[in-house]
């Protein structure tokens, strides 16, 4: 046991190894989750990037083809006219696409200056009218160009304005160039209500739902805000990521800023079905978008897995702490177990011999007819009687613990008066004490409920108390105090049972192992005093199985007092058992 002490420690290094192994993870997985959590921002980043280049891409696809479709072809004109021809032109283009516009007008040279006519949506036919306000400056820039300065670029109007020119031939004494302008202002609040929702829900949400929060301004006044899907505007958004839409480009809408023929096809602003060009100097987006996720930010949300990703690691190196901790506590139990059933098979056989021994030496006495005496005969009569019982005792002990660890704690239980049993258990504890200055003070309430209980089982724990007491507590003030009293416990009816005596009492440290099988204070051991260790750890069985607890309570050179409370009988019982018992 002395040698099991000392090479305890060593049981430790394993712990200690593991924990260093798992430090030095720790640290490693700390190192891999920072460089996950940067790959990780770096892909959102770049992902994020990808999906507002597709937006844009197909924005600028939707609204160029759809004011590209407004424009008529030159034979068209020819037949029905300038304005004939743009109206017809629109009627069909109405018919296939959603309400989108604000205002069309068309202007054309007249001399030195530019007429414009109005479409009046529902004549569905062009107006001579008045230039409005808004749109001063690009009727300035339009006479610039027919009055000499054809490399004039042409300005903007405003955000929502474009200006869609028609090129041809030379006529009336005038060179190639535009013959005249398709003037569209798209309808802001259209696009709040259905495109830009539709856009920002196919490339910006997964499983139905928006991930960020998106704000379109135009690029030329800030101030100006086409679309916010955010309801509070409570700050100013610190985007993840922004993008200009509506780029012009050369041949943009019919080439602006340059001479010469249309392109090919009609005008695309989006380069549909080739790669995203990267922008040209000098030609920026009308809009400006910008995003931001709905967790924070980018970098909140890769902050907040990083956060789980750590907690998760830690939780599982824990784990595994515990794991190994565990292990080597259950292996270090059952090290103690197998040494406490070495030391019980000691103590058992020392139990054993001695009374053998006894039995042996007086019967060899009485065979050899040393004892002539009656007085004698006698004495060596009731020694062996007295070793006997103490073998029977120590096998019936044996057995019972052998019958608990089977789940055979108790038999057939049956309504008991407390008060014989206590006497019964004080009178079998005492038997064997041969000391006359012995006090056993008992005391029980008057009218105590009986209790159902093995009776045979409930005097083995009174007795194997009452044994203790004599062995271990006696000693210090030739006193043993059993008592009895009614309680209450949990709403119902209960009896405790106290054995208390005025001993030395028993260590803290070993007040909680006391109840545990095969275990003996270091008291018991020193002093050398005849037990196997199983009496108590039996008597809590017993005491359990009846529905009952059991407490120590010690303090040192102050005594011992062990509390025992077990449920009282069913009322239905207790009538029963009255009337039997009268």
């Amino acid at each position: 046991m002395e040698l099991f002490r000392h090479r305890g420690w060593l049981g430790w290094a394993p712990v200690a190894l593991l924990a260093l192994l798992c430090a030095a993870l720790a640290v490693l997985q700390y190192r891999w989750i920072g460089e996950i959590s940067d790959a990780e921002r770096t892909r959102l980043h770049e992902a994020l990037q990808t999906r507002l280049a597709a937006l844009r891409r197909t924005l600028d696809q939707e609204i160029s083809e759809a004011l590209a479709g407004l424009m008529p072809t030159t034979a068209q004109i020819e037949a029905l006219g300038q304005k004939g021809a743009y109206a017809a032109q629109y009627v069909r283009w109405q018919e296939s696409h959603d309400r989108l516009l604000r205002r069309v007008g068309l202007a054309a040279p007249d001399q030195e200056a530019v007429r414009l006519s109005m479409l009046d949506f529902h004549a569905q036919r062009f107006l001579p009218a008045e230039w409005p306000d808004a749109w001063n400056t690009l009727r300035q820039g339009m006479t610039d160009r027919i009055t000499g300065n054809p490399g004039t670029p042409m300005p903007m109007a405003g955000p929502m304005v474009f200006e869609l020119p028609r090129f041809g031939p030379p006529s009336d004494g005038r060179p190639a160039g535009e013959q005249e302008w398709l003037i569209v202002e798209l309808d802001p609040d259209v696009l709040r209500a259905s495109v830009f929702p539709e856009l920002l829900n196919r490339f910006l949400s997964e499983n139905g739902r928006l991930d960020y929060d998106a704000r379109i301004v135009a690029a030329t006044e800030p101030g100006f805000v086409l679309y916010d899907s955010r309801t509070d505007h409570a700050d100013e958004m610190k985007p993840d990521g922004s993008i200009s839409l509506m780029q012009v480009r050369p041949f943009g809408f019919g080439g602006r800023g340059r001479r010469g023929p249309p392109p090919a096809r009609p005008p695309d602003l989006a380069g549909h079905g080739r790669p995203e060009p990267a922008p040209q100097e000098g030609f920026s987006g009308r809009w400006l978008l910008s995003v931001r996720h709905r967790a924070g930010s980018l970098e909140t949300l890769v902050a907040r897995t990083r956060r789980g990703d750590m907690a998760i690691s830690g939780a599982i190196l824990a784990l595994i702490l515990a794991t190994g901790g565990m292990l080597l506590r259950a292996s270090r139990r059952a090290q103690q177990l197998a040494q406490s059933q070495m030391n019980f098979v000691a103590n058992v056989s020392h139990e054993l011999r001695t009374p053998l021994a006894v039995i042996r030496t007086a019967a060899f006495n009485l065979r050899g007819g040393r004892a002539k005496r009656p007085e004698q005969v006698e004495r060596y009569g009731a020694l062996i009687q007295e070793e006997s019982e103490k073998l029977g005792d120590l096998v019936e002990r044996v057995l019972r613990f052998s019958s608990a660890e089977a789940g055979r704690v108790i038999r057939d239980r049956a309504p008991v008066e407390v008060e014989s049993l206590i006497q019964e258990g004080v009178r079998s504890g005492t038997v064997r004490l041969q000391d006359p200055r012995l006090v056993v003070e008992t005391k029980a309430d008057p009218d105590l409920p009986p209790v159902l209980a093995d009776r045979m089982a409930l005097v083995h724990v009174l007795q194997n108390l009452v044994e203790n007491a004599v062995k271990y507590g006696a000693e210090g003030g030739n006193w043993i105090g059993v008592f009895a009293r009614r309680v209450e416990d949990g709403g119902g009816q209960a009896v405790e049972i106290r054995i208390a005596d005025r001993g030395p009492g028993i260590p803290p440290e070993e007040q909680k192992h006391i109840f545990d099988p095969f275990f003996r204070g270091r008291r018991a051991l020193d002093d050398q005093i005849h037990g196997t260790g199983l009496g108590l750890s039996l008597v809590k069985k017993i005491v359990e199985a009846h529905g009952g607890t059991i407490r120590v309570k010690s303090e040192p050179m102050r005594g011992a007092e062990f509390i025992v409370r077990l449920p009282a009988s069913p009322e239905e019982l207790q009538d029963e058992f009255a009337h039997s018992a009268h």
